[in-house]
């Protein structure tokens, strides 16, 4: 017996419930996260980006021209891999292309965070790679964080520059620009960002003492055999 106009199976209606209260809870996640980098200084003014795979074709992100720490669940836009608005009423973020680029690069991730934290921005404006064992935390969290050369933000070019390190890292200093960190989950992506900048603050103040003291070769190759991608 046919249904009535618009009749859904309700099996489909729960999955589509399912899909608008997930959709729900990563805009409030952005929002979360976006006032921890505003509150940390890890981005000013209207810098900085966030984005959330949805699925195979659709993923949520920060509209361009907005604080990071004063948006709302509403404001956010939905792209498709191509970076056409799907949904939203705010302009798409001119960087979106860094953030897709990554998603289709690696399935495995499922969130990306892009800022500009003082310490490790200042480490890629030096031309630094931050690639010394220092500390277990970063060889276990992100073995090390390699330096993308310089390319304009929000072109073609930036991609071709990180293209060649996203297989292998999961946070990218980019020369004279910021930082990009992504992992299997928004949350774990800005850990990430954390991370990286936590690192980059003690790497400056072993350069202040004038000493560093990194970790031998058979002391990291131990870290990595116990070393998984998103461990903390």
């Amino acid at each position: 017996m046919q249904g009535p106009p618009f009749w859904f199976p309700p099996e489909s209606q729960n999955r589509a419930f399912m899909h608008m209260d997930l959709e729900r809870q990563y805009r409030q996640e952005i929002v979360r996260f976006g006032r921890l980098l505003h509150q940390k200084g890890y981005v000013a003014a209207t810098d900085g980006n966030l984005t959330v795979r949805l699925d195979s074709n659709r993923v949520l992100a920060t509209p361009t021209a907005i604080s990071k720490g004063m948006m709302e669940p509403e404001d956010m836009v939905v792209v498709d891999l191509q970076a056409c608005r799907i949904s939203g009423q705010r302009p798409v973020s001119s960087e979106i292309g860094m953030h897709l680029l990554i998603y289709r690069m690696r399935p495995d991730v499922k969130g990306v965070v892009h800022a500009h934290p003082v310490t490790a921005t200042g480490y890629a404006a030096a031309g630094l790679e931050l690639n010394q064992a220092l500390v277990s935390e970063l060889v276990l969290a992100l073995g090390s964080v390699p330096l993308a050369r310089y390319a304009t933000p929000g072109t073609s070019d930036l991609a071709k520059a990180l293209e060649p390190l996203i297989p292998h890292y999961d946070a990218i200093l980019m020369a004279n620009h910021g930082v990009v960190s992504y992992g299997d989950s928004l949350l774990q992506a800005y850990m990430k960002m954390e991370t990286v900048e936590h690192y980059a603050q003690i790497a400056l103040v072993t350069h202040l003492l004038g000493r560093q003291q990194p970790l031998s070769a058979t002391e990291v190759e131990k870290l990595i055999a116990t070393r998984g991608r998103d461990l903390a």
